[in-house]
């Protein structure tokens, strides 16, 4: 009786489906699944962030619309915490806006910017909200080009076709890869934008996972950036609060406002005591290192990395210990998808890389985010089909 749209119909297939099936069929049967596949940090957020929650959500004032631009004092504490940051002044009238968590927003920035066939470019492998909801359901067409592993999954912008290009989305610290980038690469990756001008949408979600002396940097660290560029937030991975859908985008003054005229039309924004929450958390950063929950968490992924890391190279799965994320990205050989059933056959849980694009195919993405000795137990059934 009823057809989807157009547009609907165009989405990919989704290929997480039969897998899902399998894991909700092996829980119901109550065995004891391991999953290293979904980015969802199981470390509790910051006392800080809970405190101010049940503070917060017994007034009764903040159980009222927030605006869909954000709460003035939350967009105030993004501004402050890029200049402790990054270095980087904004004006939180006009160059911050709230979002019920940074997916959202990459979705909403191609509804107030793309019209039918407009081309974006697109990364692969990538995260595919990028391709699906940013771009298919917005009726723009997805042109991808490829991060591989022989250029450290950095875009190699000399080959890329500009031509007729409205929107391009880049991701560093980069889901699903775990790749860094430095302030010299993000410089040719703007200056391509500004030339061919196009908007660019830059994904910092990963910004504070990061390990060793590495910091990640803003794109708006560029001179000319906010020329051309937006740039993602999220509180998910810096502060364990997946499940408030809390984040924030920043930048050029039109593109926020082309956000917020879209936001003003499908929601009210985040609840007022979420944003209060994030914005305390915000304000935890008192210069440009992180402070000790961050820290601490950090130290705690990478311990888990190293782990997962040494014990995936040891049974011929080649990776490396990325820079940044809570991800490895595995170089399997394989099909990934069959490569993942097998896991299955032993209750462990990873994503095939297909999943994040055509370039992905031959890779596994590992997730480090439950504990080391779940780490340790699912490696050693990985072992058992493994290595015989």
């Amino acid at each position: 009786m009823f057809d989807f749209s157009e547009k609907v119909k165009a989405l990919p297939p989704y290929l997480l489906a039969e897998l899902e099936k399998i894991i909700k069929q092996k829980k119901m049967e109550n065995l004891d699944v391991i999953s290293l596949s979904i980015g969802d940090p199981d470390i509790p957020p910051p006392k800080v962030v809970i405190d101010t929650l049940i503070e917060e959500v017994a007034k009764p004032d903040n159980h009222g619309y927030s605006l869909s631009e954000g709460e003035y004092e939350f967009r105030h504490a993004v501004s402050e915490w890029y200049k402790v940051r990054f270095g980087v002044d904004l004006n939180p009238d006009k160059e911050v806006v709230a979002l019920i968590g940074s997916k959202e927003g990459l979705c909403n920035i191609a509804k107030a910017f793309l019209n039918e066939g407009d081309r974006v470019l697109i990364p692969d492998p990538a995260y595919p909200v990028y391709a699906n909801g940013s771009t298919i359901l917005n009726g723009g067409l997805p042109v991808y080009f490829p991060l591989r592993e022989d250029n450290g999954f950095l875009p190699d912008l000399e080959g890329v076709e500009a031509d007729n290009v409205k929107m391009m989305f880049v991701n560093y610290p980069n889901n699903p890869t775990g790749a860094a980038i430095s302030l010299k690469e993000l410089k040719e990756i703007v200056e391509f934008a500004i030339e061919n001008k196009i908007i660019l949408c830059y994904d910092n979600a990963y910004s504070e996972i990061s390990f060793g002396d590495y910091r990640a940097p803003s794109i708006l660290q560029i001179d000319g950036a906010q020329e051309v560029a937006v740039e993602f937030h999220s509180c998910s991975k810096t502060f364990s609060m997946t499940g408030s859908r809390i984040g924030f985008a920043v930048g050029n003054e039109k593109l926020i406002e082309g956000l917020r005229k879209v936001k003003s039309q499908i929601d009210s924004g985040p609840p007022k005591y979420i944003q209060l929450a994030a914005a305390k958390a915000l304000k935890m950063y008192l210069e440009e290192n992180p402070p000790s929950f961050v820290k601490e968490a950090c130290q705690t992924y990478h311990r888990r990395m190293k782990i997962l890391t040494d014990e995936l190279n040891s049974m011929g799965l080649r990776c490396r210990m990325p820079k940044a994320t809570f991800y490895i990205w595995v170089n399997c050989g394989e099909d990934s998808v069959n490569l993942a059933k097998k896991m299955l056959e032993v209750n462990v849980v990873a994503t095939p890389g297909v999943v994040f694009g055509k370039q992905g195919e031959g890779y596994i993405r590992f997730s480090a985010t439950c504990r080391e000795e779940r780490i340790i137990e699912a490696c050693n059934r990985l072992k058992k089909i493994l290595q015989g």
